[in-house]
């Protein structure tokens, strides 16, 4: 059965009603030794599924790094061009993958797709997408921005300035932006807010640079946080104190 959903009344809690949420494809494989388990999609899924009864517009873009990443592929000989397609149908993978998890959950969703599969998925338009929030529904969008030598954080940063989003909302392993890997750093300082300008200045890891300089100039700001953490992307979504937020 298709699920079918109304636009809901934006929660008064809620900060941030229009969100890109950026995952990763890395996060879908959690510990599991296959490229999507089932039980972290399932928990990511109950997650989006919380925000958007509190009348969130959600649209998600999602990595392909647990299936191919095109940069990996380059190292293995594969041209960097070809490499970055494959990535590209990774993302259609996890998409589909996110997209039935949420209807089965009840929760209206549509992916649409920057490289043309009609059988599969809509294609990218702009003022379709909209109307998809506006109707209540969770847009995914997959497959980059159709073209190669762009990552996924590219394609959050630009669907974000397309759709007039409030806020980037970048789920990661890591619960902020540190002054240096905390990994390697035992005494890595976390950045509780940081403008853009510094994070340049300092050269932190938040998002490759073209997808950073999209958001300077079109003051889209960025929160990153630990996926993991309870309730984590709806206190995101409320604007409480989770992760690191950069803006300008």
């Amino acid at each position: 059965m298709v699920a079918m959903n109304a636009p809901k009344a934006v929660d008064p809690s809620v900060k941030y009603k229009r969100i890109i949420l950026k995952l990763s494809g890395e996060v879908l494989r959690g510990k599991s030794t296959d490229p999507i388990d089932s039980v972290v999609l399932d928990r990511i899924c109950t997650q989006i599924k919380e925000i958007h009864n509190l009348g969130v517009e959600i649209c998600v873009v999602i990595g392909g790094g647990n299936i191919f990443r095109g940069l990996t592929g380059e190292k293995r000989g594969v041209d960097r061009t070809t490499g970055d397609y494959m990535g590209m149908l990774a993302t259609v993978i996890n998409g589909l993958a996110i997209m039935d998890c949420l209807e089965r959950m009840g929760v209206t969703t549509r992916v649409q797709s920057a490289i043309p599969m009609n059988q599969i998925a809509e294609p990218f338009i702009l003022r379709r997408a909209v109307r998809h929030l506006e109707k209540g529904r969770v847009v995914i969008f997959v497959a980059g921005t159709g073209n190669p030598y762009f990552s996924t954080d590219t394609t959050a940063a630009l669907r974000a300035t397309e759709m007039h989003a409030d806020i980037i909302a970048k789920a990661t392993k890591v619960d902020g932006i540190y002054d240096k890997d905390p990994k390697k750093f035992p005494d890595a300082v976390k950045y509780e807010e940081i403008t853009f300008l510094d994070a340049l200045k300092q050269r932190l890891n938040v998002m490759d640079s073209t997808a950073f300089s999209l958001c300077l100039d079109n003051n889209v700001p960025i929160v990153v946080f630990d996926l993991d953490g309870e309730h984590a992307i709806r206190r995101a979504v409320q604007g409480k104190k989770v992760g690191t937020l950069v803006r300008n």
